[in-house]
């Protein structure tokens, strides 16, 4: 009797002690539970003060940057190249930058032609073609010609010339003295371009040469359009390239 009594006492013990332990184990497990889900809450709450941070810090920063104009833009490469014998790109658009010619149901026809290459005149420009329009182009000469012409300082590549000329209403502008001045000095050819006309004009092709030109529209009451251009490239009779840009 004294031996079963003390197995039973000793499986008793032992019963009791492994309840004991699973207990101790399901206390730990939820307070590890708990721990996990408050770090969890901590790292999500840090996350969104961090992201409020970052918001409230750059967000007027880059907002006041999009309405605050550069004092030194970078100004966009017109680029473009006209062939000869291509039925639509031997003239171009300045207003949009695309060829002047379109062909529609098996036809060519004239979509906005500001400037043709060889067409009219072979190895020439030629501007104010095409119904209502009238214009002006004039050679300003070489790079070297006009640094020579208006005494200004130039740099490697000589085109501090051709980037500083714009236009004030009727007076085209080139650099005075040195480009770190920022002082700029009227262009004699300015009254040749914005004289009275009412046809066309044609002047030669060269390489290396910069070229001022005016276009009106007889039809639409003070209609104007003032472009410089240098000539990139050139193979007579078949293509040229220009770099463009529209003077406001």
């Amino acid at each position: 009797m004294t031996l079963i009594t003390n197995t039973k006492q000793e499986k008793i013990v032992n019963y009791g002690s492994l309840q004991h332990s699973m207990q101790v184990e399901k206390s730990r497990d939820r307070r590890t539970m708990k721990c996990l889900v408050v770090l969890q809450i901590c790292a999500a709450v840090v996350t969104m003060l961090l992201i409020s941070t970052f918001y409230l810090t750059m967000y007027p920063s880059n907002k006041g940057k999009k309405h605050t104009p550069s004092t030194n833009p970078i100004q966009k490469d017109n680029i473009a190249t006209l062939y000869a014998i291509h039925p639509t790109r031997h003239s171009f658009c300045f207003r949009d930058g695309k060829n002047g010619g379109i062909i529609i149901n098996w036809a060519v026809y004239n979509r906005c032609n500001d400037l043709d290459f060889n067409n009219y005149y072979a190895g020439n420009f030629t501007v104010g073609v095409g119904g209502g329009r009238a214009g002006t182009i004039i050679d300003l000469g070489s790079r070297d010609d006009l640094q020579k012409k208006y005494q200004y300082q130039e740099t490697v590549g000589h085109g501090q010339g051709y980037a500083s000329i714009h236009r004030t209403n009727k007076t085209l502008l080139i650099l005075k003295d040195s480009y770190q001045n920022h002082t700029f000095q009227a262009m004699g050819e300015s009254a040749a371009l914005f004289r009275d006309t009412s046809s066309s004009f044609s002047v030669r092709v060269i390489l290396g040469h910069v070229y001022a030109l005016r276009i009106i529209d007889t039809y639409k009451h003070k209609s104007e359009r003032v472009v410089k251009m240098l000539v990139l490239a050139y193979q007579p009779n078949e293509s040229v390239t220009i770099q463009w840009k529209i003077l406001k």
